[in-house]
């Protein structure tokens, strides 16, 4: 396949030069185009569909850091269908694309870091004019759920990479770093390949998750390194009202042979699961120092049927906590109800957790607990297989057990084995070590 330099289009890779023009008139579609050597300084690009872009080992593209440039456009952002900042890279609407080759593209994150760290800390509404300008776009932005990224004030930082209602794309060698946002978002999207991409931002960077699959379909994930300041490798479907009446599923996701450091989460479900998340298979992955190695976060209010999962032959090494399954996760929440132990009525937002295999994981080097399994009373996590694992923990554990998992709502606890809570399971051939019990029992559990 011949490639066009993106240099015919009057690029200029020194780092310095506004190369967005270039970019525009190089990828309105059908199109295949060669990024060389060089710092490529740019705003915001779309790929059009027929594109194939290949980046050249030392080429990077270098995002502007100007809130001011990354326009409205209607995208999900944090679970919910609203207007928020067009991408740094945006596949909106296409099909047949394809992203190749060892370069990497840098999304200039620090500058969006220190204004979220500042508006979470120093501002509840919109002040600046792009953010005056969302809340206008957004008129019901007040009850929409958020995650913690920063919707109350209506700062809809952008993602790095997103791809959205796109249809066979092809992510394959690239490096993506800095990201303001979540880095890699894909939204709406079938058949979708992503290999061999290796993902950095720094642990303290706030909600950069690594992989976010967003009520896609059809997802292969592959030989991925994933380093970040939250979540490694997510799978989500929208969040509350607006993901149930979107009711996208995400449905046929294979994820293989990937390293994931440093994350909050090796491999993760939620906590945007409205629509549901179904037939998932994680397998010979290795989570290194990652907060949990196998992740799923849910509650009230969310909503969703999780089911059939399988988690495979995963090495989770000096973790927080190697399994977590939590349906009161606390995280963007402000309504006591959704972390009541009573017993609630079954209703639309009512998420479930049932049918997982977790077989061949062996995790070593666990901080603050062997484990944390937590359903609600109205509806227990069910169908839970755990077996041929092992979970030992760390010789002299040094975090707080309560960072096992970011709950609300449950009782404090000085044991370190397993928690369940809610939980009907059959566990089998597992070797716990560390504490003196292999299980921490609450109320509704059902173990075999």
């Amino acid at each position: 396949m011949e490639f066009e330099s993106i240099l015919s289009y009057g690029a200029v890779g020194d780092g310095k030069t506004d190369n967005t023009a270039a970019f525009k008139s190089a990828l309105s579609g059908g199109r295949s185009i060669k990024v060389p050597s060089g710092t490529f300084l740019t705003g915001p690009i779309d790929i059009k569909s027929g594109t194939r872009l290949d980046l050249d080992k030392d080429a990077v593209i270098l995002f502007i850091p100007d809130q001011s440039i990354y326009e409205p456009v209607y995208t999900r952002w944090e679970g919910v269908n609203c207007y928020a900042m067009h991408p740094c890279v945006f596949i909106n609407e296409a099909e047949d694309v394809s992203i190749t080759g060892e370069g990497t593209f840098d999304g200039n994150g620090k500058y969006w870091w220190d204004l979220a760290a500042y508006k979470k800390h120093g501002q509840a509404e919109p002040e600046t004019e792009i953010e005056k300008k969302f809340a206008s776009l957004n008129p019901d932005y007040k009850t929409q759920p958020g995650g913690g990224g920063g919707r109350q004030c209506q700062f809809l930082r952008p993602p790095l990479f997103q791809t959205l209602n796109s249809n066979n794309i092809d992510i394959k060698g690239i490096r993506l770093q800095n990201s303001p946002f979540w880095t890699l978002h894909p939204v709406y999207t079938d058949h979708l390949t992503i290999e061999s991409v290796r993902i950095k931002n720094p642990y303290d960077s706030p909600n950069t998750d690594g992989i976010d699959i967003d009520s896609c379909t059809n997802v292969t994930i592959s030989k991925c390194i994933v380093e970040v300041g939250d979540d490694g490798i997510a799978l989500k479907s929208g969040s509350g009202d607006d993901g149930i009446k979107t009711g996208r599923i995400t449905e046929n996701v294979h994820v293989s042979s990937c390293k994931v450091y440093k994350a909050h989460g090796g491999i993760v479900v939620g906590s945007e699961t409205a629509a549901g998340i179904r037939n998932i298979v994680a397998e010979d992955c290795e989570f290194i120092g990652t907060d949990r190695g196998i992740r799923i976060k849910t509650r009230r209010g969310r909503g969703g049927k999780i089911e059939n999962l399988t988690f495979r032959s995963l090495k989770i090494t000096d973790n927080l906590c190697p399994i977590a399954i939590n349906m009161y996760y606390r995280c963007g929440a402000d309504d006591p109800t959704c972390f009541s132990l009573s017993k609630l009525d079954v209703v639309d937002s009512t998420p479930s957790v049932r049918n997982l295999t977790i077989e061949d994981c062996h995790a070593t080097g666990s901080r603050a607990s062997n484990g944390f399994i937590v359903g609600l009373p109205e509806m227990p996590v069910t169908g839970l297989v755990i077996k041929d694992c092992s979970f030992s923990l760390a010789e002299n554990p040094s975090s707080p057990i309560e960072d096992s998992e970011m709950y609300e709502g449950l009782p404090e606890t000085d044991n370190r084995a397993v928690r369940l809570r809610n939980v009907d399971a059959e566990i089998k051939n597992v070797s716990f070590t560390g504490t003196e019990d292999a299980f921490f029992i609450e109320e509704g559990c059902s173990i075999r």
